[in-house]
């Protein structure tokens, strides 16, 4: 009898256990061996790979790619996809961009009037998915092209410059001489979103409705209106990443971003995250991140074509969907 009640008392113990252990694999297994391959790698063969203002710029290059990513994890988890998150970049740029240059609306009631408008354009993407049972493929590739024509319409198609002086500067402040202010903010997304996932429960819902939609809704789980939330967040969070992109390059073009989706979505696959929901943290997407810009420096550093660097791109994602199936096998 008692043998009995200590494997009952063990058991939750012991699946808590598996749990962690294979979140920190997830973390620390695969992608954080490889960027370390890579670390050693190019700081053997390129001289300028491994010195601060080099990794300082890296960690600038990534930023506004890493609060995209930091969106589109979230949706991946509840099993969607979101395309639109680089149009919605450039959309909400033009947006702040003319009601501060062409309207004069006070700067910092531009940058909320944009942050509005990129949540606005994730309730769309969440209420197409849900109430609207659109496939989110569809939907976000409905939005992307209503978001790119929007930013182009917007401006005629014309680059703004001239913002003011102490927004330009965040892309220059570096804390400790080393680190870009830009990439602690960045990372502050992504430790605000890493304690939501894992110690409040709307963030442990979205594991169960990536993982199981209709049980997530049998065991009480507000599903429609979490989803929509979801990428709401995910629009909000694109138009910081236009914030960042102002602030680097002191102007809004409408065409940023045009090449951005596919590193999103390389930085969360090559993070571990699975695609069908469900699976995936912030820390094994900032990994993924690291991951790109080390790769997308390495390569220039190295001069390989630039031409050639998004087949690179598209080879890795291969490899890590590939050894992430396995892994799964294996550990199934």
């Amino acid at each position: 009898m008692s043998t009995n009640t200590d494997s009952a008392d063990e058991s939750p113990s012991a699946s808590r256990m598996l749990a962690r252990k294979r979140s920190a694999m997830r973390i620390f297994g695969g992608p954080t061996i490889g960027l370390v391959v890579m670390f050693i790698g190019l700081t053997l063969k390129s001289p300028y790979f491994l010195t601060v203002r080099n990794l300082g710029n890296i960690l600038s290059q990534i930023t506004d790619i890493g609060v995209l990513a930091a969106g589109a994890t979230l949706v991946i988890l509840i099993a969607g996809i979101d395309l639109s998150v680089a149009a919605n970049m450039a959309l909400t740029m033009m947006f702040t961009a003319s009601l501060y240059a062409d309207h004069h609306w006070p700067f910092v009631v531009t940058l909320i009037a944009g942050l509005l408008l990129g949540a606005f354009v994730g309730a769309i993407n969440g209420l197409l998915a849900t109430y609207g049972k659109v496939q989110p493929f569809v939907a976000t590739l409905a939005t992307m092209s209503a978001c790119l024509g929007l930013a182009l319409v917007i401006t005629d198609g014309n680059t703004i410059n001239g913002f003011p002086t102490w927004f330009v500067n965040f892309a220059t402040v570096d804390l400790f001489g080393f680190l870009p202010l830009q990439a602690v903010i960045m990372m502050l997304i992504y430790l605000a979103l890493a304690f939501w996932l894992r110690f409040r429960p709307g963030g442990r819902a979205l594991y169960a409705i990536g993982g199981n939609e209709e049980v997530a809704r049998l065991s009480g789980i507000p599903v429609l209106r979490m989803k929509t939330l979801v990428y709401m967040i995910a629009g909000a969070l694109a138009a910081v990443a236009g914030w960042v992109d102002i602030s680097t390059l002191d102007s809004a073009q409408p065409t940023a971003g045009a090449n951005y989706l596919l590193n999103v979505i390389a930085v969360v696959v090559i993070g571990g995250a699975s695609l069908s929901g469900g699976v995936g943290t912030m820390g094994s997407t900032f990994i993924g991140l690291l991951i790109i810009g080390v790769l997308n420096n390495g390569l220039s550093l190295t001069g390989v074509n630039p031409n050639l660097q998004p087949v690179v791109v598209g080879a890795v994602i291969l490899a890590a969907v590939l050894t992430d199936r396995n892994a799964r096998k294996a550990h199934g």
